[in-house]
């Protein structure tokens, strides 16, 4: 049976993008030919959760209705470096819970964080959507691999825009920055471009 994640943002007792969240989980169902779903906002009512701070509500199901939650405290994470990691096969179009592959692409990197290409275009980080700098604009690649909720979000309210980023404009683009449901958009938690270890024209691009 497929197992589905959904990854939620819960601040001082607050649930976050929970229409888009909703949205996601219902096209998940009606896309494997299942009717109805699971309420999300009344799963988080029933948890109770009454702590102050950021956490992670981490919710597993399956299509016959059934999940399992987690509370897990979140810190947004800081990481040294990133690799370019090619897998033109790849597809994460649905939330899986299942992630070995992204964990194999990961093992076989030699940097903390991987930025899968496929068919030479820029997608996603290993758990998040991307968003690249040019001049004072933001822009995220037309290719991910999960269309993510903040991702939504930031196109609707018009703070960023689409654009093909490819092996071969990567280099035009000065910092980025990494967004999901937990990592907002920030102009101040952000990349320098040679972050990316192995940015083509480098010795060892894509050499892993």
């Amino acid at each position: 049976m497929f197992q589905f994640i959904e990854s939620i943002k819960i601040e001082d007792q607050e649930i976050f993008l929970l229409e888009l969240h909703q949205k996601r989980v219902n096209q998940t169902f009606a896309h494997f030919g299942k009717e109805g779903s699971i309420d999300l906002e009344k799963i988080f009512k029933n948890l109770n959760h009454d702590e102050d701070g950021l956490y992670k509500l981490k919710i597993t199901y399956d299509l016959d209705k059934r999940f399992r939650t987690m509370m897990i405290p979140y810190a947004i994470p800081e990481i040294h470096d990133f690799q370019l990691v090619e897998n033109n096969s790849y597809d994460y179009s649905f939330k899986f819970e299942d992630r070995k592959e992204l964990e194999k692409m990961k093992m076989m990197a030699k940097a903390e964080e991987i930025i899968i290409v496929k068919n030479n275009h820029i997608t996603d980080t290993s758990f998040s959507n991307l968003l690249f700098l040019k001049g004072k604009e933001w822009f995220t690649p037309s290719t991910y691999l999960l269309n993510g909720v903040q991702r939504q979000n930031l196109l609707k309210k018009k703070k960023i825009k689409e654009m093909e980023i490819t092996l071969q404009n990567i280099k035009e683009f000065s910092h980025f920055q990494l967004i999901n449901a937990l990592n907002d958009f920030d102009d101040t938690f952000i990349y320098p471009i040679h972050k990316i270890n192995n940015l083509p024209g480098n010795n060892d691009y894509l050499d892993y």
